[in-house]
């Protein structure tokens, strides 16, 4: 059991995206099954994991401790794992790893999440807890029709009684028209009303003095205060996230928002209507984790047959069905034409791309990610580079990325592959982005990097080349990939032929592309990569190739 001393809105924060949750599931029950969660299991599951070609964590200092930090909250917390007595995958779990409908699973396990709980038992100092946390979000989105980030930030994470509803709603009704006359920066504006927020949440705290918190020796109400606004907006995020796993939600990278699915407006009303509010089983936790592995419950609009029959009449008219089929049959057949329609609207969106219709919206969005104007700027300049590799030389350019049923980005995928990948016929090339900078630029994408070069280059048996994008690139990353390039390591496949291109430059070559009087094709390409062999035999060290190869890229046109 977890104690929960948190004063406001308490989440699930791990895995920071809930797909990720599912291999690592499965590798846990895979191996683990039927053995007690204690210190030597914890540790052997993160050793294993670490070896995992989808495992993008950085250096493990704890197992035991990243263990139970990656299991015990999100994927016990929801009910897919139980460890008590011992590990076991429940039916819940079970469902999650075989099931097509994976945004139906999760949607369920969500619903059901409450404070208290049989896991969850707040501490005497903590908020008066009553509520199920994702339901209250979803009723608020639905409520207001547009909720902002800052807005669920400062607010949202409030919402710890679901008897306190409208009072939060007021809270946001009265920030929303002291926004409109405010006459000074926005940012300033946020600042004083997250402080003022913050004073009234934690006014025990400071009124005794007890401001010091666990990551400083910092005593100052100003330190505190800060890392209580930090906290609330990282359960902020969490929630973004797995609120917008559910595909009822959307979520507006641009306006940093998220409002309901226009086409799933009844299946959050019918919810609204009737999944009770009230924690249930609170005190009993053989009854909880037993409603926690109940795959029909709770109860959705998409479990009577008459909704299904209705939504494919209206978004497929022009599909004949059996009405009188099982609901399961339905189901299926719902999913795989929403998936028609997706690979549908893609393949309509690389057609535009493909014609240079997109470049302005492109180059904008490279523009926003780099001004820190965009939600989730990894997801965002993942997408968007694959759309721009699509625009820029043919070929066919994989993303590896989740779509939503529209066709929108929704989630990375798993880490077990590049972030792009183009096949050009007689060769291929990964590209690979990141936002991370300094140290951790290097830590996080190094060896991932020309791991999945050399998984390509096995899998292809082509010449393979990557490309690394980064709104800065770090030192460490330029003498890596430098020495990459010279040595002969037959883990990766041989010599790594890996370019690092800060993000201006790469725009650059697109802005080349686009203004040139002819379409560039795969042979420009590959010829900026053959030039870097070139360029490193002569260079005499790391920063001398990286300058080399910035020149080229301005002038790629012409190699």
């Amino acid at each position: 059991m977890g104690t929960i001393r948190s004063k406001v809105l308490f989440l699930t924060t791990s895995p920071r995206t809930p797909e990720k949750m599912i291999p690592e599931i499965e590798l846990l029950s895979k191996n683990f099954e039927g053995m007690p969660w204690n210190e030597y299991t914890q540790k052997g599951f993160m050793d294993m994991l670490s070896k995992e070609n989808f495992f993008n964590g950085e250096g493990i200092k704890d197992p035991a401790f990243s263990a139970r930090d990656r299991i015990n909250r999100g994927p016990k917390s929801l009910g897919f794992i139980s460890l008590s007595p011992n590990i076991s995958i429940t039916p819940t779990g079970k469902a999650l790893l075989t099931s097509r409908r994976t945004d139906e699973i999760l949607l369920r396990q969500l619903l059901k999440f409450q404070v208290p709980s049989p896991f969850h038992k707040p501490t005497a100092g903590a908020a008066d807890f009553r509520v199920r946390p994702y339901l209250e979000l979803i009723r608020l989105v639905r409520k207001l029709g547009v909720l902002k980030f800052d807005e669920l930030q400062i607010f949202g994470m409030q919402l710890t009684n679901w008897k306190n509803f409208d009072i939060i709603v007021s809270k946001i009704e009265k920030f929303r028209n002291d926004k409109v006359k405010n006459t000074k920066s926005y940012r300033e504006f946020k600042a004083k009303y997250l402080e003022k927020e913050l004073r009234k949440i934690y006014a025990s705290e400071i009124s005794a003095g007890k401001t010091k918190t666990r990551e400083s020796r910092d005593k100052s109400i100003q330190k505190f205060l800060t890392t209580k606004g930090s906290n609330m907006r990282d359960y902020a995020d969490a929630a973004f996230r797995y609120l917008r796993a559910t595909g009822l939600i959307n979520v507006s990278h641009v306006g940093k928002s998220l409002s309901i699915v226009t086409e799933r407006m009844a299946d959050v009303d019918y919810i609204l209507e009737t999944v009770e509010r009230e924690p249930c089983f609170v005190n009993e936790e053989a009854g909880y984790v037993k409603y926690l592995g109940d795959v029909t419950l709770p109860i959705l609009y998409t479990d009577n047959k008459d909704s299904i029959v209705e939504r494919l009449s209206t978004d497929f008219p022009s599909v004949f069905f059996n009405p009188n089929d099982t609901i399961e049959n339905l189901k299926d057949l719902l999913f795989d034409l929403t998936e028609k329609r997706k690979e549908d609207t893609i393949q309509n969106q690389v057609k535009e791309i493909k014609d240079y219709k997109l470049y302005n919206d492109i180059q904008n969005m490279f523009d926003l990610i780099t001004d820190n104007k965009i939600y989730d700027a990894p997801l965002m300049l993942e997408w968007n580079t694959w759309r721009a590799m699509t625009m820029l030389d043919g070929g066919s350019i994989k993303a590896n990325l989740k779509f939503d049923d529209f066709g929108k980005p929704l989630s990375t995928a798993l880490g077990n592959m590049a972030d792009i990948v183009c096949d050009y016929g007689d060769y291929m090339l990964s590209v690979e982005v990141t936002m991370a900078s300094g140290q951790r630029q290097y830590d996080m994408e190094g060896e991932p990097v020309s791991r999945h070069l050399g998984k390509l280059k096995k899998e292809t048996d082509k010449p393979c080349y990557s490309l690394f994008i980064a709104p800065t690139i770090n030192d460490a990353s330029i003498a890596h990939f430098y020495a990459l390039h010279q040595m002969n390591i037959l883990y990766y496949g041989g010599k790594s032929i890996i370019i690092p291109l800060p993000l201006k430059v790469f725009k650059k070559m697109l802005e080349d592309s686009y203004k040139a009087d002819y379409t560039p094709n795969p042979t420009h390409v590959r010829k900026f990569f053959e030039h870097s062999e070139v360029v490193v035999k002569t260079a005499q060290n790391e920063q001398e190739w990286y300058r080399g190869m910035l020149k080229a890229a301005v002038d790629w046109l012409r190699l």
